[in-house]
């Protein structure tokens, strides 16, 4: 794949990008090499204030760069301002927690392990490469990029190829900040160099969000060279919905959760299983509200929904749902790619799914539904642990001993009761099973990429 920026709305090549060349890729590798040996040295309360300033000037150009998420990507104004608000929040949720988050740790009583005292301190591990995807391309990184920095890494950035000028933006933006020249480096470059970056002796860990093939990958490498890796490798979520629920929230939420960012989200819920009392009145309720979305120009104020982000992408899930209804399923709403032009699929909804089916393993990355009628509660679960993945789940009910039930045994990263799953820094974010290792956000997504060192004395 090139890099350039294609306009998902029209298919139209906006602008191509040369990739770094190797002298370039070594200027910038050095630069982050540079930039930790100061880095690591610097204050809490000094990388706070970079960090804080970074943040200030990308809320001030929030509508740029809102702009320019829905030019390269297509996901509507709406939700690439929210990406942008999203970021905000991260920096500056970091820039105040980061010192609590890496406290050292005393030991009670040294005295039982002989020493006069002793203590655990977290210090920051290097620089850490970031494998990131295009769905959403300020966002995935920072929720990386923010603890890593304030942690005292410095960042080198391998962004999709399809979304350069984020990259380019993001290379800038810590720099304006006041962080040292190179402290977050983005290298343009294909996916094909890199395993040699990943070899390079100054990355030390490198943290993927990609496709499962891409993971393994990544962590193949990375495990040969005897460095740390964290994986999101996405999902296909469940959204269980019990007789209990309140339907017309439920509803609601549902289609927000499938169709958020165009149906492109890995933590979207994709699988609607639903408790057969209720499935009638529930999948009316969804396919109203599905009827009512505005397919569109992502730029328009009114646009519920826009392109998809590559022809690749459409003609993946075209395949999916080609591969449904031509083994059985039923097609509930949608199913189509409109005629003209940009990558465009309909909001679409399965019924009937049996185990032949793709769709019922595969992950779909767009706006597409499936939806299953569950007898009970323990079919509800079998039917959600069915898949490979276990990124995050949702589950509507309102016994809460019902809603313990689905706690323990769903088998995800995360559990969302009465709404959907939506990324916090507040909250630990990741994944098991074949949606990845290693968590992202909250305490534990800054000390992921910190040495923990024991520190005894006699």
């Amino acid at each position: 794949m090139p890099i350039a920026t294609i306009n998902p709305t029209t298919g139209e090549t906006v602008e191509q990008y040369e990739p770094h060349d190797t002298a370039e890729v070594e200027r910038r590798l050095t630069q982050a090499a540079a930039a930790l040996a100061m880095l690591k040295h610097t204050t809490f309360a000094q990388r706070a204030a970079w960090m804080k300033a970074a943040a200030d000037v990308l809320e001030g150009e929030a509508d740029k760069a809102a702009a320019m998420l829905t030019l390269e990507m297509g996901k509507t104004l709406a939700s690439a301002r929210s990406e942008v608000g999203k970021c905000v929040h991260s920096m500056r949720f970091y820039a105040d927690n980061a010192e609590k988050f890496l406290a050292e740790t005393p030991v009670d009583d040294p005295s039982s392990i002989g020493a006069v005292s002793a203590r655990m301190v977290w210090q920051p591990i290097g620089t850490v490469l970031a494998v990131m995807p295009w769905n959403f391309p300020l966002w995935q990184v920072m929720r990386f990029a923010a603890p890593a920095l304030m942690a005292g890494n410095t960042g080198v950035l391998k962004h999709a190829s399809n979304v350069p000028r984020a990259a380019l933006y993001l290379d800038t933006l810590f720099e304006r900040g006041g962080f040292p020249v190179g402290s977050f480096r983005a290298l343009l470059i294909p996916s094909a160099d890199v395993e040699n970056i990943i070899k390079d002796p100054r990355i030390r860990a490198v943290t993927l969000t990609g496709s499962e093939s891409a993971g393994r990958s990544v962590a193949g490498t990375a495990g040969q060279q005897v460095k740390k890796s964290v994986l999101e490798l996405g999902g296909s979520d469940p959204f269980i919905v019990m007789p209990s629920a309140d339907l017309d929230a439920a509803s609601t939420t549902a289609v927000r959760a499938r169709m958020q960012n165009n149906g492109q989200s890995c933590v979207a819920a994709k699988r609607f299983i639903v408790h057969m009392d209720i499935y009638d009145d529930f999948i009316e309720r969804f396919l109203a509200q599905i009827g009512k979305l505005v397919v569109g120009d992502p730029m328009q104020e009114s646009t519920d929904v826009g392109p998809l982000a590559t022809e690749g992408g459409r003609r993946d899930i075209a395949a999916l749902v080609d591969d449904a209804r031509d083994k059985g399923a039923q097609v509930l709403a949608g199913g189509f790619a409109p005629d003209g032009p940009g990558w465009y699929y309909s909001p679409t909804v399965l019924a009937g799914l049996t185990d032949d089916m793709r769709i019922v393993q595969e992950e779909a990355f767009g706006p597409v539904a499936s939806v299953y009628r569950v007898a009970d509660r323990e079919e509800a679960a079998r039917v959600a642990n069915q898949t490979s993945f276990g990124l995050s789940s949702a589950v509507w009910s309102d016994d809460e001993e019902e809603q313990e039930y689905f706690v323990q045994e769903l088998g995800a990263g995360g559990v969302f009761l009465n709404g959907m799953t939506v990324s916090y820094p507040e909250l630990s974010f990741g994944g098991v099973k074949n949606s990845g290792y290693g968590r992202e956000l909250s305490f534990a997504g800054i000390r992921e990429f910190c040495n923990l060192k024991s520190v005894w004395k006699a």
